[in-house]
């Protein structure tokens, strides 16, 4: 931002006044508006009449990264953590659900909002290249194989079929845990931190979907009209968390500088996830599965809106 300087008086005017000769008044404005006068020759005083820091940087910086001097090693060092945290927040939940601490329905949505919110917070450790987007990429790719593996009784993983099931059948895996880590996959791959439509596809997914399944058992006694399988508490909750989560999200990327707030960003959030929850409520997405409805409302919506 270049400096402003204003001449309040200039040499000319000074000398037509006798009693102003011996002073010169020149303003000078410069960041972070500072504003500075000298009264007489060789004499300058400084007053600072405002100051803040900028809120972001507005370039993308490497300042997450492990080794920034070595992308590639960097990125396969983000990808061996990344999935290590996911896959250590998924073994906690397979062990309380073996002891049995918590009811396996709310277990699993223990799982479901934890699992997705937890690796997105990993995306920094990443480079902004389209590397980094592919191997964040890779860790819920290896999930989808292993979901379809288990799913089809290739591989028996009982401790996983209890997390991730509602009724403890392992053929559920291949439904919606199957389109759970498809939606991360396809954010990271596809859309990546840079995109709100990656952070509200998540957070609709992860925190709305999993709040109103939790929120509607304890306090949906009053049911949709058009749904009886679907509670007006439980919608709510889930347009409030999916929303409330997406904003947070905003903010924490913004810090890193792969995305700048706004409130027009965060009232596209507020459509995308009420729009979520709607879908969520309707008889269709109990009849298909409401990890694919959601996940296509957040992208088609966000897309119109972003």
């Amino acid at each position: 931002m270049a400096a402003a300087a204003v001449s309040l008086l200039s040499a000319k005017s000074i000398t037509a006044i006798p009693k102003l000769k011996p002073f010169l008044f020149d303003f000078h404005v410069s960041p972070p508006f500072s504003l500075s006068f000298a009264v007489a020759p060789n004499t300058t005083t400084n007053f600072t009449l405002w100051s803040r820091k900028p809120r972001r940087n507005p370039t993308l910086p490497a300042a997450a990264m492990l080794f920034p001097q070595n992308p590639v090693f960097s990125d396969t060092c983000a990808a061996v953590i990344s999935g290590s945290i996911a896959l250590s927040v998924l073994r906690l939940w397979q062990e309380t659900a073996k002891r049995g601490l918590f009811d396996q329905k709310l277990n699993r949505k223990l799982v479901h909002i934890s699992i997705g919110l937890v690796f997105m917070l990993c995306w920094p450790l990443y480079s902004s290249g389209y590397r980094g987007a592919i191997l964040a990429a890779i860790t819920p790719g290896v999930n989808i194989i292993r979901m379809i593996l288990i799913g089809s009784g290739l591989w028996k993983d009982e401790a996983t079929v209890k997390a991730m099931s509602r009724y403890g059948d392992y053929r559920e895996l291949l439904k919606g845990p199957v389109y759970y880590a498809t939606t991360i996959t396809l954010a990271c791959a596809f859309y990546w931190r840079t995109s709100p439509i990656a952070i509200a596809a998540i957070c609709n997914l992860c925190a709305g979907d999993g709040f109103a399944d939790i929120v509607g058992r304890q306090f949906g006694g009053q049911k949709l009209p058009y749904n009886k399988n679907k509670s007006i508490a439980g919608s709510v909750a889930m347009a409030i968390a999916g929303f409330l989560t997406s904003v947070g999200y905003m903010y924490y990327f913004s810090y890193f500088g792969y995305i700048k707030e706004s409130t027009e960003i965060v009232f596209g959030f507020l459509i995308v996830s009420l729009a979520s929850a709607l879908v969520e409520s309707l008889p269709v997405s109990t009849e298909l599965d409401d990890n694919l409805t959601v996940t296509l409302t957040s992208i088609l919506v966000g897309s119109l809106v972003f």
